[in-house]
C-alpha cells in the first residue's frame, strides 16, 4: 500500500492518505503536549514507544472481540489504520479518582471507586473538552441514542479487558479516554474504536508505590517520561 499526502497533523501524530481511501497511515511523532497544547516538548523515542504499545494493546482488544481501526504495524513509527468518521465525544472511564474528577468534586486523588464511573466529554480544545451528558449528545446531534449506548458498552468492555491486563503487570489502570466512530466504508455499521491506547491517553500508577507511569510525568514535571512509558510497555509484554 502506497503512503501519500498528509491529511491531518495533530498534537502528537500525523495522518497520511494511502492509495486506498479506506486506509490511512498513522505516524507517531516524538511531540508531547499538555493543557490543550499550552505545554509542548519533543521527547526522543516517544513515537516509536507509543506506536508499539498501542499495537500490542489493540491486539489484546482484538483477541477479546473488540474491533478497532488498527490494522497492523508498518514500521517503528507508523501503523496502518482504517479511515474513520468519528463521533465528536470522548468516553472516559475512571477506576480510581484522579485529575479533573478529583478537582471537580473535591475528592482525594487516589480514592478507589467501588465501581467504574463513565463520563462523556465534548472533543473540543477551544472549549477545553467540557463534560456533557447523554441528552447533550443526542439532542445536539453528535450521536444517536443507540450510538451512546454502544460507546458506553464498548468502553466498559475495554475496561474489563485492560484493567486485569495492567493489574497482572503491577499497574493500576486509573482512568483513560477512548473515541469511537464508523469506518468510512461502513458508515451505517456498528461503532468501532478509532483511538490509540498509550500512556498519553490514560493514567497508570505503580500498584505498590503509586508512582506515575503516564503523561502526568510530563504535565507535573516529574521527569523520565519515556523511561516510564517504556517500563509500562515492558511490564505488559509489548515488544519494544
Amino acid at each position: 500500500m502506497e503512503k501519500r499526502e498528509e491529511k491531518y497533523r495533530g498534537k502528537a501524530k500525523t495522518v497520511y492518505a494511502t492509495d486506498d481511501r479506506r486506509y490511512l497511515v498513522m505516524h507517531y511523532r516524538d511531540d508531547v503536549s499538555a493543557f490543550d497544547g499550552a505545554k509542548l516538548a519533543r521527547l526522543e523515542g516517544k513515537g516509536e514507544t507509543n506506536n508499539r504499545i498501542n499495537a500490542y494493546v489493540m491486539g489484546k482488544l482484538a483477541d477479546a472481540g473488540i474491533a478497532s481501526h488498527f490494522v497492523r504495524l508498518l514500521n517503528d513509527r507508523e501503523s496502518l489504520v482504517r479511515a474513520m468518521k468519528m463521533v465528536p465525544v470522548e468516553c472516559v472511564v475512571r477506576n480510581i479518582c484522579a485529575g479533573s474528577m478529583a478537582k471537580r468534586y473535591g475528592i482525594d486523588e487516589g480514592y478507589r471507586l467501588p465501581e467504574p464511573i463513565f463520563e462523556f466529554f465534548l472533543k473540543s480544545d477551544a472549549l477545553h473538552d467540557p463534560l456533557v451528558n447523554d441528552d447533550h449528545i443526542r439532542v445536539l446531534g453528535w450521536a444517536t441514542q443507540h450510538e451512546i449506548e454502544e460507546m458506553k458498552s464498548l468502553t466498559h468492555r475495554v475496561n474489563r479487558v485492560l484493567k486485569p491486563l495492567f493489574a497482572e503487570a503491577g499497574i493500576d489502570l486509573v482512568d483513560y479516554k477512548l473515541e469511537f466512530g464508523h469506518p468510512i466504508d461502513d458508515p451505517n455499521g456498528p461503532l468501532i474504536l478509532g483511538d490509540e491506547f498509550t500512556p498519553d491517553g490514560c493514567r497508570l500508577w505503580d500498584a505498590k508505590t503509586g508512582e506515575k507511569l503516564d503523561k502526568d510525568r510530563f504535565r507535573r514535571d516529574l521527569g523520565e517520561v519515556i523511561e516510564h512509558y517504556r517500563e509500562v510497555g515492558r511490564r505488559i509484554g509489548a515488544p519494544l
